[in-house]
């Protein structure tokens, strides 16, 4: 299948939401398909890196963030036949989404402080430690929130270092300034200036600096005033490696924090934006990161006392290395594509030949576990039950099918008046990937639309927790326990 993914990159907005796209296209690449980029010219300095990885670039003659914009894309994404659009930026708002929705498109809206009146896209992923669902509470009914930083989308490049362990040397001797890929005001010059004011022997320094900032020539000039060696990196592709070589990072509070997170490099942040404040304040919280605070209003005098005293303590530095990896896995690109994937479900009606595939899940050792009765089902009796089932005008049984039609799970009612009981499965290659909560609500919409009820009921055993929470996110409300037979059971349920 093919993506179009709509973000945008410059000196003054940064190459942020341009880059953590590219992440997600890199997933999507290895998984789906093919992925088209619509950015805006400025833009144009981080194309190359795009097109070197067979990723086709198309340049907008729209005003970013107008309705011209979107309509635009829309009109690509048709000829392209895609399914899904993704939009990443804060000149993207709610009409934007409307009008993509409108076209027929399913959208991922990848936000930071919850910037859009009201959101009508499909998903809204928030990677921040500070993301909460109040941001979010002007959205569709069907809008589904990815929150945290499980949900971090870290490119390619990164993907190696998964369960890398850091070694923290007594006294650091090797510092990376990295202030994103724009850098506007030139803190990076700011803070080049404080390490004059540090004494420490056998430091190095490595600068990276994107291809949007402007600032390049000037930050060689002061770089050779300095004591120390020091190099100035520009457009850089190994940041893994650059971030394993050093021993100390300081950097914006931006997406480089999670690559930082991810390599257990300690650092220290200054804010360059204000949706950058929740990020570092919550970091430095939870003592991941140190808050110097807003670069205008923190002296040179105090980057470099901060950077000093984490320089000489080793003990703060493998405590930050160990809660920073804790926090972020390379695992965020794949959560989001699964959630994807689980959109475009669709049911059919199960069939005779589905007898023995239902049988197999039956009898799975993990769903007899979670069943009421424990034991194997002989084939026998579950083909007769079936059969019961299948011809029965008080049971409706639906199977799952992923994007390729490949059954994924099963989901049945049992019809009484308009009321219903419902039961579901997952095929153990499926499970812990989102299907449940998507195939419960495939079935309880399509339920409520085919037939006249009005109320569905699902009871669970009280010690299957998975199973609950995947139904309070699909809809339910848990009613509290009730006695079913010789049964205790947790009581959900779902109103039309």
């Amino acid at each position: 299948m093919n993506l179009v993914i709509r973000a945008d990159a410059s000196s003054e907005i940064g190459t942020g939401h341009l880059m953590r796209c590219f992440a997600l296209a890199q997933t999507w690449q290895r998984n789906q398909g093919e992925v088209v980029f619509c950015i805006n010219d400025k833009a144009s300095v981080l194309a190359s890196r795009l097109i070197s990885e067979s990723i086709q670039v198309v340049y907008l003659k729209s005003l970013p963030g107008s309705n011209q914009d979107a309509q635009e894309i829309s009109n690509l994404a048709q000829q392209l036949s895609c399914q899904w659009i993704v939009v990443d930026g804060y000149h993207f708002d709610a009409e934007y989404q409307l009008i993509i929705k409108d076209s027929g498109f399913k959208l991922l809206f990848i936000d930071d402080y919850g910037h859009a009146k009201h959101y009508y896209a499909d998903i809204v992923l928030n990677q921040n430690i500070s993301a909460h669902e109040s941001l979010y509470i002007n959205r569709e009914p069907y809008t589904q929130l990815l929150l945290g930083t499980c949900y971090t989308l870290l490119r390619q490049e990164f993907w190696q270092w998964q369960g890398w362990q850091r070694i923290n040397p007594p006294i650091a001797t090797k510092l990376i300034i990295t202030m994103g890929g724009a850098d506007h005001d030139n803190v990076t010059l700011k803070v080049i200036e404080a390490l004059r004011l540090i004494s420490v022997e056998e430091l190095e320094v490595v600068v990276v600096v994107g291809g949007n900032n402007p600032h390049y020539e000037q930050l060689k000039l002061a770089s050779q005033a300095l004591q120390f060696p020091i190099r100035i990196e520009r457009n850089v592709t190994n940041m893994p490696e650059l971030m394993a070589w050093a021993d100390l990072a300081v950097t914006a509070g931006g997406s480089t924090c999670w690559e930082l997170a991810f390599m257990g490099l300690p650092s220290l942040i200054l804010i360059l934006a204000e949706n950058q404040r929740a990020i570092a304040q919550k970091l430095n919280e939870m003592r991941i990161s140190v808050h110097l605070g807003w670069h205008k209003y923190v002296s040179a005098t105090e980057i470099a006392s901060a950077v000093a005293h984490l320089l000489t303590d080793p003990h703060t530095r493998i405590e930050m290395t160990k809660r920073s990896q804790e926090l972020v896995d390379s695992e965020g690109s794949k959560r989001v594509l699964r959630h994807l994937e689980a959109k475009l479900l669709k049911l059919r009606l199960a069939c005779p030949e589905d007898c023995r595939l239902l049988w197999e899940w039956s009898n799975d050792l993990e769903v007899r576990d979670v069943s009421f009765s424990s034991e194997l089902i002989p084939w026998e009796h579950h083909a007769q039950w079936f059969q019961s089932r299948l011809h029965s005008p008080n049971s409706i049984f639906y199977i799952g099918l992923d994007k390729n039609d490949v059954p994924i799970g099963q989901v049945r009612y049992e019809l009484e008046g308009d009321k219903a009981i419902i039961s579901i499965s997952i095929d153990r290659k499926f499970r812990h990937q989102g299907y449940g909560i998507y195939l419960i609500n495939l079935g309880c919409k399509k339920l409520f639309l085919d037939s006249p009820t009005t109320i569905i009921y699902a009871y669970i055993k009280p010690n299957n927790q998975t199973s609950i929470k995947v139904f309070l996110q699909a809809g339910f409300q848990n009613m509290g326990k009730i006695k079913l037979g010789k049964y205790e059971v947790v009581n959900l349920v779902r109103y039309k």
